[in-house]
């Protein structure tokens, strides 16, 4: 519908450009607790009126909204910034209104004669007026001073001095008239996290392999056992796979048999859920009670970790919903139920849910009690399982509405799927998400993806979670690479990402063999048996872990995606970045030998002015990993890694100061 005469006048100015806006403000941006939301808009008038613009922000149940001003980077864009000190959602957009005094004031500055400035003094005394009339004292009273000053009599040239008095912008600037403001078509969202959304270290095992002896059944008291092992590592999500009771049915044997072994006492898979014991709701007996897992989240965060549980929304064939909730599976012509398939492979231990059942709102809300039922257990850290066969609609609801109820909750997307499918689940709610880093070995790859995932739009929404390994995938460089592909891996997964995480003790122990060539299954997977792990063997990389999440919890650098930048080096083997807080006074330049068979040398390049260092001052880099120190000058360095000594580098630049003394030192 056209716009009426009268309206259409009062909207002079156009707004346009939002940035960070999802989609037309379909969907939310994210940020975590402590982070800034950095706003740039398009906002122009016709003519040569100079506008004012504010950037106005709140948290969703707030009344009033907070406002900063948007100030001009040039060509009619402005750029404006707020701090989120809450989870929750917060709504933001731009308003904009004809500054009249400014027009005025910079129309003044271009006058040159007597008569013309007299008149113009006069207008200008009219603005200072009405703008004290939308005010109070003390600022009325200045105002009026300044109104009286222009009106005087004398040397107009004196007077117009005083009107251009710096003073009196800044007053006139807190007291505009914004009748006739324009704003912004839609209040945009950002949805809030708490902080460890936007920086983790998790580690993943199975609390059942919690044991010495691989013929016994671990529980969770004697996965307490490990917490003060994976604390001394540095990671503070212990994540766990399903803790359900685990089907008879179909039970797969080891290495993914069809049939388990009854003498052996196969334990089969975690992932199908549901026996006599009980459901998604219960805990596999052998592994303890309700309370136990109570006792272990409670005992975890003594440790300074969390718990995070694994939800897959699958059953088992003896799954109490498949006789009290029939129609939520599909059946075959012969009646049979329909089980899990993903050609050539067959899960014949699972049945999939049929979400296009009538059943559905009985069947959504018995879903969205899962997760509620073990908010209440204490758990407030999900690794959804493959999400992505489940329908938009259902995920955008169920989180929406758990996220509303409990906003400290954060969801991990598990879904190994195409590009658009998995940006759509994080665009729905998911808090982080799952990557290709596990597929992405080369240099070219690594940079290609990086550089998109740290680029917007992606990045407003997407928190990748980057994993070297899961219990579902060995990748055919960890098989062939030695223990200096783990340690590689490793370096790339903690200071690439901000969010990454290993599954162990598979990792640290290397692990490397698959279950026949071709394939990225382990051989005598975790998934089908329970495993003795021996933590104390003396090539493990515990240490070396250690020492890389020390890094990052030191260094605020490696705490964020964003200011990732990639260097050239002239070497196809040897992959530079770099990472750097907010006022660049933590910078930190990775170097990384891919190749994890050779020694590999060449010359890193760095923009020296970006990274604030004088082309005719030396500059030191401080090897986090080894503690050694190197004097470097100019933007061209050697760099040589033995992937079999020490595969990376992980330097903390120190930038070079003199002091009055003429002392120098490095900051």
């Amino acid at each position: 519908m056209a716009l009426s005469m009268q309206s259409a006048g009062h909207k002079r100015i156009i707004i346009e450009g939002v940035a960070p806006e999802v989609d037309a403000g379909r969907f939310p941006i994210k940020r975590s607790v402590g982070e800034k939301v950095v706003v740039q808009a398009n906002a122009f008038v016709d003519g040569h009126d100079q506008l004012g613009c504010m950037l106005r922000y709140r948290k969703a149940d707030a009344a009033e909204w907070g406002e900063v001003p948007m100030r001009p980077l040039g060509n009619d864009r402005w750029r404006s910034e707020f701090l989120v000190r809450e989870i929750g959602r917060y709504g933001y957009t731009v308003a904009a209104w004809v500054d009249h005094f400014r027009t005025w004031r910079a129309e003044l500055e271009k006058r040159d004669q007597p008569t013309d400035i007299a008149l113009a003094l006069l207008i200008g005394a009219e603005l200072i007026e009405a703008a004290a009339a939308r005010t109070t004292i003390p600022h009325a009273a200045q105002l009026h001073i300044h109104a009286r000053e222009l009106r005087a009599k004398g040397d107009p040239f004196a007077r117009r001095l005083l009107a251009l008095d710096p003073e009196l912008a800044r007053l006139m600037a807190r007291f505009p008239d914004r009748t006739l403001e324009t704003r912004y078509e839609r209040e945009l969202i950002v949805v809030v996290d708490e902080a460890r959304a936007g920086f983790s270290t998790w580690y993943e095992l199975f609390p059942r392999s919690c044991v010495h002896d691989p013929s016994a059944h671990g529980s969770l008291r004697s996965c307490e056992e490990r917490l003060p092992y994976i604390a001394a590592m540095g990671f503070d999500v212990l994540y766990l796979p399903p803790i359900h009771p685990i089907g008879v049915t179909a039970r797969k044997g080891r290495n993914n048999a069809l049939s388990a072994d009854a003498e052996a006492e196969d334990p089969g898979s975690p992932w199908a859920i549901g026996s006599e014991a009980g459901g998604h709701k219960a805990v596999h007996p052998q592994l303890g009670t309700l309370e136990d897992f109570r006792h272990l989240v409670c005992r975890a965060r003594e440790h300074g970790l969390v718990v995070a549980l694994d939800i897959a929304f699958q059953c088992s064939p003896d799954h109490p919903y498949v006789e009290q909730s029939p129609r939520w599976f599909r059946r075959r012509p012969d009646g049979t139920v329909q089980y899990a398939e993903n050609p050539p492979k067959k899960y014949q231990d699972i049945y999939p849910l049929n979400f296009e059942t009538e059943d559905r709102q009985r069947l959504w809300e018995e879903l969205r009690g899962v997760f509620l039922f073990w908010i209440e257990q204490g758990v407030h850290i999900f690794r959804v399982d493959n999400p992505h066969t489940k329908p938009f609609p259902f995920w955008e609801w169920l989180i929406t509405g758990i996220k509303s109820e409990h906003p400290e909750v954060i969801l991990l997307s598990e879904a190994f799927t195409r590009p658009k499918v998995m940006h759509r689940l994080a665009k729905l709610g998911f808090t982080q998400s799952y990557t290709y880093f596990t597929w992405r070995n080369s240099k070219s790859e690594l940079m290609d993806y990086f550089t998109e995932l740290a680029q917007p739009p992606s990045r407003e929404y997407f928190r990748p979670n980057l994993w070297p390994n899961t219990p579902d995938i060995l990748h055919e460089y960890l098989q062939v690479g030695g223990r200096p592909a783990f340690m590689i891996r490793l370096v790339l997964a903690a200071t690439l990402g901000a969010n990454y995480g290993i599954y162990g003790p598979a990792f640290e122990l290397c692990e490397a063999t698959p279950r026949e060539p071709g394939s990225e299954e382990y051989l005598n997977s975790e998934k089908f048996e329970i495993r003795a792990w021996d933590l104390e063997r003396p090539d493990s990389l515990k240490h070396f872990i250690a020492r890389v999440n020390r890094i990052r919890h030191q260094n605020t650098a490696l705490q964020h995606d964003w200011s990732l930048r990639f260097h050239p080096v002239d070497n196809e083997a040897l992959l530079c970045y770099s990472k750097h807080s907010d006022a660049l006074d933590n910078v930190i330049l990775v170097v990384v030998n891919i190749d994890p068979h050779h020694t590999r040398a060449g010359w890193v390049e760095l923009p020296l002015e970006k990274l604030q260092l004088l082309p005719d001052h030396p500059y030191q880099v401080h090897d986090l990993l080894s503690d050694t120190r190197y004097l470097w000058h100019g933007a061209r360095n050697y760099v040589e890694l033995d992937p079999h000594a020490a595969p990376a580098h992980i330097f903390r630049l120190r930038r070079h100061l003199r002091t009055e003394r003429d002392f120098d030192y490095f900051i």
